[in-house]
């Protein structure tokens, strides 16, 4: 046991990493909003080309945009994809003198016979000494009445609005461009329970490690603005409210792009303007996109570490369904503490019950898994581990979820049952997704999808259906059920 007990020591230095950028070769700059066709997804960048997923973790070179220019942007409408980009503008080359273009395809997947882009249309230019520049296309397809906008400028003047037609991508006869915005670039448009929001990108760009970039956010009820901060401030004076700047070894988010997976699962992409992982190289970044009181924010990447899981439903905590040890403390009574002999003892700090002392305790194979209240036993610490070359999902690797200290790992059973195993195989039941939603909780989603006999509809998720037992059922966002908290544990000792 003392072997053990060495063990544990070393194991808890091992697990405090975070997961900062996605895998692969994921070097892009002003990354266009992440488009899904035929299961894997693309995103296009500035100068042509883009990166290729197949699993929305993994990415590699190989999408495919003609035209070159900078700061495209991609929207699927109906069964096709409209590409948006720019010609110059943005001081390159030395001018403010741009232009936007449009232009479809039937599909992103260069290898596909119907691949084809056709001829680039212009949709909005600038002049060499305009105060706007056309530059940095954002797209918006508007859910409430199918009318398409696109928005576009950089810090040399105004960010602009004009309207486009979603049948020909060209811009609408008569529509005079409005502006919206100053002190930003690279903006994006997206609509969310009846408000309309402006990402735009503050700061400086360009300057690898020393770039300043973040992306700030109004909003409005109309399209046509205007647009809001959270304190009252409109954008066209400067104004926007913070949903992500840079953090320790990631400089300088921008290009906001907004994927929703279903609801109360979104995510945002971006680009650092450095990775300091990665050579101080421009990396695609990816996170969960969060919503608190009606404004966005960016969350955060789950740091591998020890976890108390608690459902949301009732605060218990997930466990092993093991017998309750107690420690072995006497008891202390309730009177005479104003004075007396006992009064003047010392106080020994007590220390936490730790593997060591339950281990024996434990059956040696299958253990079930249940909810009880948190008592901060071993039996209730989890260690949440990326596993590596598991391929992922968009936003995040798959995860092995053991109790910490050991190597019994959280699964489930071909009848949809969720236990404990001895010791983790790398079998698809012993594999985790663990996706932060919009309100914070997080959802926890088995890689294994399919079961005996059952036929669960939608998305299969770990769920807290009673005050003890936890399950596997359809994700549904509008239940506490479905969510829990991941509280992670500082003091690691096991």
């Amino acid at each position: 046991m003392k072997k053990i007990a060495l063990i544990l020591c070393t194991v808890s230095s091992l697990f405090t990493a975070e997961l900062k950028a996605q895998i692969g070769t994921p070097f892009i700059h002003d990354p266009s909003t992440i488009a899904e066709c035929d299961g894997k997804y693309y995103t296009f960048g500035t100068g042509g080309g883009g990166l290729i997923s197949e699993d929305g973790w993994s990415w590699h070179s190989g999408a495919v945009r003609p035209g070159g220019g900078a700061a495209p942007d991609c929207l699927k409408i109906g069964d096709r994809y409209l590409v948006a980009y720019s010609a110059t503008g943005g001081g390159l080359g030395g001018g403010h003198a741009g232009k936007v273009l449009t232009m479809w395809n039937k599909t992103l997947d260069p290898q596909s016979p119907d691949f084809k882009y056709t001829d680039a249309i212009e949709v909005a230019s600038s002049e060499v000494d305009e105060d706007c520049d056309a530059i940095d296309a954002g797209l918006l397809l508007d859910p409430t009445d199918g009318r398409l906008w696109l928005t576009y400028g950089t810090y040399f003047g105004f960010i602009r609005l004009v309207e486009l037609d979603p049948k020909t991508g060209e811009r609408v006869k008569g529509n005079k461009a409005k502006d919206i915005a100053i002190d930003c670039e690279a903006t994006d448009l997206i609509y969310r329970d009846g408000w309309y929001y402006l990402l735009g990108t503050h700061g400086t760009c360009c300057d690898g490690v020393n770039s300043t970039y973040n992306i700030v956010v109004g909003r409005s009820r109309k399209v046509t603005g205007p647009y809001l901060d959270n304190v009252g401030r409109d954008m066209i004076q400067g104004g926007g409210k913070m949903v992500i700047n840079a953090s320790e070894r990631l400089a300088g988010p921008g290009h906001f792009g907004r994927t929703i997976i279903e609801e109360g699962v979104e995510k945002m992409s971006c680009h650092f303007e450095a990775d300091f992982d990665q050579g101080g190289r421009s990396t695609l970044g990816i996170r969960p996109l969060l919503w608190k009181n009606g404004w966005p924010v960016a969350g955060e990447l789950l740091r591998e570490g020890t976890y108390e899981i608690e459902s949301e439903r009732r605060g218990y905590s997930l466990e092993l369904s093991v017998d309750f040890v107690r420690l072995d403390t006497p008891r202390r009574g309730f009177f005479g503490f104003g004075g007396g002999a006992a009064a003047q003892q010392p106080l020994k700090p007590i220390q936490q019950q730790r593997l060591i002392d339950v281990w024996d305790t434990w059956p040696k194979e299958t253990i079930w898994a249940r909810m009880g209240d948190y008592m901060a036993r071993p039996h209730q610490k989890w260690q949440i581990t990326a596993i590596p070359d598991s391929a992922g999902y968009l936003g995040g690797p798959y995860y092995k979820i053991l109790i910490a200290g050991t190597d019994r790992a959280l699964a489930v059973t071909p009848d949809a049952q969720v236990i404990t195993v001895p010791k983790y195989t790398g079998a698809t039941a012993q594999m985790w997704r663990i996706d932060q939603l919009t309100d914070g909780t997080y959802r926890i989603v088995p890689k294994q999808q399919k079961y005996e006999g059952i036929d669960i509809k939608g998305t299969v998720a770990l769920v807290s259906a009673g005050d003890c037992t936890p399950a596997l059922a359809t994700f549904d966002f509008s239940t506490d059920n479905s969510k829990w908290n991941l509280k992670l544990l500082l003091d690691s000792a096991y």
